[in-house]
Order: structure tokens, then sequence, then C-alpha cells
């Protein structure tokens, strides 16, 4: 069976179990005050190393907020963060941005667009690369329901910082190092994908995703 195959597989595995989180999104919109100077008003940060966090899926944010409440996902600022957050106030929370609207991102007029929507439409199957919009969809709007998160006018710092997180892991496993990682993903499926891209084609496909629209 093909990756791609595998994970359409898996999307409606989770579409059939999955129960969405049902937070309060007024109750949301008090907790998020202390998000503002991250993340920006409803959600859309303006520094581009900080998430956009407007639109994107309910149960994806929720997991989020709960791998970095129990360190599954390392932050520094994000551990402080949470470390007051009680279940209810992350679902709060999560609701409260999934209900917001993203600003239209901008990529860069020196990126490489052709390569970047090659990856993201096409992958790469001489390394072995699945196609991103596998998991996130023909313009980035992701998969809710197996929390495969919205992409669509992510900043592409933001992103190209995720990518390499996940790509840290093959490198500590070659280099027996222990580097920062990322390896919160389901059953490492960004960590097997970005062991494989260059810093050249993540800046690439970051890009890419930056400008898509919604």
């Amino acid at each position: 069976m093909n990756k791609l195959a595998s994970i359409f597989i898996i999307a409606i595995a989770f579409t059939s179990i999955n129960v969405f989180a049902s937070g309060d999104v007024v109750k949301g919109k008090v907790t998020a005050v202390t998000c503002v100077a991250c993340h920006g008003v409803q959600g859309n940060s303006v520094v581009a190393t900080f998430p956009k966090l407007a639109g994107q899926g309910e149960g994806y944010l929720l997991k989020q907020l709960q791998d970095f409440k129990s360190n599954v996902r390392q932050d520094a600022i994000m551990k402080g963060t949470v470390a007051p957050l009680t279940e209810s106030d992350m679902e709060n929370l999560a609701a409260y941005f999934s209900k917001q609207t993203i600003t239209q991102g901008v990529a860069s007029k020196n990126a490489n667009i052709a390569l970047g929507e090659r990856l993201y439409r096409g992958g790469n199957k001489e390394k072995g690369v699945t196609a991103c919009i596998a998991c996130h969809g023909p313009i980035g709007t992701g998969i809710p329901s197996a929390k495969f998160p919205a992409l669509v006018s992510q900043h592409a710092a933001y992103i190209t910082k995720q990518l390499i997180a996940f790509r840290q892991d093959a490198h500590n496993v070659q280099m027996d190092t222990n580097a920062a990682e990322r390896n919160n993903d389901y059953e490492g499926m960004m960590r097997n994908i970005t062991k494989y891209l260059s810093n050249k084609e993540i800046e690439a496909v970051s890009q890419y995703i930056a400008g898509l629209q919604n």
C-alpha cells in the first residue's frame, strides 16, 4: 500500500472515531487575552516566528495545548503559558481561535514558488516525500477531523521552523546528538517526510504555503 493511500485510510479512521472538542467560545475569548502578545489580536500574529492560530482546527489546537502542558511538545514560552490552564481553559481557547478568520499570508517575492508547489502538490517520489496535499488539502485547510492542521496563509518563517524541528529527529539519530526537535506528530508522519527535505526545499514549500488563499 502506498503512502498516500495509507494517509487517506488514517484520515477516514480519525473521522469515524474523533470526538470534537466542545469548548466555550465566549469564555475562550476572555482567556485569549493572555495570548495576544505573541499570537496577535484574534489569533493573527504579526511576528513571523509566532504562528497564526485563527481558523485552525479546534481538535488540533487542543492537542497542541495539551502537548505543551504535558511537555510532549516543548517550548519555553508555551510551557509557562499553559501551566495555569485547566482542561476547560484549553478547550475554550481552542474553540475561540478556531472560529476566528486568518489574515491573508504573503510569500516572499524571491521565493521559489514553482519548487514549493511541486513539493506541496506532488511530493518527491525519488526521495520518498509524500505530497503535503494528502494531509493538508489542496488549499491548505487541513483535515480537522483527523487533527491534521490548516496551513493556509501561515507565516513561512514559522512553517520553516517547524519543518526543521521535525527533521532534527533524523539528524539526532544519524549524528547521535540530542538537539531540540519536535516529535508530537502522529506515528512520526512529519518526521518521516521531513528527513528527506533539504533547506532549499523546506524554504520553498513554506513560502508556497504562506501564499495559499482560503
